[in-house]
């Protein structure tokens, strides 16, 4: 018997994740998947170039759904996503991670009644003020099947009295981490000031902030670009296609130095970039768990832990976007316990297979 999944997809983190479930689906057989895209991330860099590089499957349709406000784009999501799964009829939805297009994905499906897999489920910020904390929470409580990445995230969802439907798998993302490490390459940065190739520097620190908490704010922002180029070191800085305007504006202003404001790097570069830096500074969920992955020391600009499992041994520490406030954790020397494996052991895809088809078996 034949398992019918829809993977929805929108952002590149789901992309990597994808990938290696994608790939255990077809090693295993017994799998027949389509991939919709919603379209959230558009730029090619943070898009297609995945899709290509990490050999993905090209998704069924692409929605072409982004920009607007939450409201807006999770609407229009809802609408096409419901009209894709009466259309597709699959035996299961699976979702990704927190974004836009898993909630509307997970409000689609369940008011249509078709089951729900949800991998991530059960991270928790405690922060209500953070977007993606919400659609987690509502992602979460309509799933029939829940693949946490970690430990505590499973103690969370027996707190929400949902644990009964949670199986512990570990994390994807370890899984591509460890499968492309051999693979990485040296990037090509294009600066986004003037279009041309920059060398990267011998000994750099890597960045990326995109998140409202450190964009929607025009002060913010310039209190992070003022403080990533006071940091000594040069900073490579692929910059989010909806932040490219103002902060090559406030670079002119300014007059960095020390940043190298990019375009989007593809998955294997940033690898490379995570493997190669002196130290990570960002706001993004995937990357603290690759710095850690890595061994090398992340610094996140939040106000609020994403993944407390990385913050030991000051291994990862929150800052503000302040010159004082991200040198002071830069400064804290990390220490690492070579034994200590939160996310798993590489073998994520596997178990997100066995748990969709046990959860199929209940299903029909």
């Amino acid at each position: 018997m034949t398992t019918n999944v829809m993977t929805i997809v929108g952002a590149r983190p789901q992309f990597i994740k994808a990938a290696v479930v994608s790939h255990e689906f077809t090693r295993r057989g017994g799998f027949a998947e389509e991939i919709v895209h919603t379209g959230q991330h558009f730029d090619h860099n943070m898009s297609q170039a995945f899709f290509d590089e990490l050999d993905i499957p090209e998704p069924a349709v692409n929605l072409g759904i982004s920009g607007g406000s939450h409201a807006e784009m999770t609407a229009r999501m809802l609408v096409a996503l419901e009209r894709e799964l009466i259309e597709r009829d699959p035996d299961v939805l699976l979702l990704y991670g927190d974004t836009n297009s898993t909630l509307a994905g997970a409000l689609a499906a369940a008011k249509l009644h078709v089951p729900i897999a949800h991998v991530e489920a059960g991270a928790r910020t405690r922060s209500m003020t953070n977007p993606e904390e919400l659609n987690r929470i509502c992602a979460d409580h309509v799933s029939g099947l829940l693949m946490a990445c970690t430990e505590a995230s499973m103690d969370n969802l027996q707190a929400e009295g949902i644990g009964d439907r949670a199986a512990f798998v570990g994390d994807p993302m370890y899984d591509a981490f460890l499968q492309y490490s051999s693979l990485a390459r040296e990037p090509e940065l294009v600066s986004i000031l003037d279009g041309s190739t920059v060398d990267i520097p011998d000994v750099f620190h890597y960045a990326t902030c995109h998140r409202e908490e450190n964009t929607a704010d025009d002060s913010t922002l310039e209190s992070l670009v003022r403080a990533l180029d006071g940091l000594g070191k040069p900073v490579v800085y692929p910059v989010h296609p909806r932040n490219r305007e103002r902060i090559c504006a406030l670079a002119e202003r300014i007059g960095t130095k020390s940043l190298v404001l990019c375009q989007p790097v593809g998955y294997l570069e940033s690898v490379w970039l995570v493997n190669h830096a002196d130290q990570v500074i960002t706001d993004s969920g995937g990357l603290q768990r690759e710095a850690f992955f890595a061994g090398v020391k992340c610094t996140t600009l939040l106000p609020f832990e994403v993944w407390p499992e990385t913050m030991v041994g000051s291994r990862n520490l929150l800052a503000e976007p302040r010159l004082d406030s991200i040198l002071d954790a830069m400064g804290r020397p990390q220490e690492i316990d070579e034994t200590y494996r939160p996310f798993g052991d590489g073998h994520a895809a596997r178990r997100i297979a066995d748990e969709i088809e046990r959860y199929v078996g209940r299903c029909s």
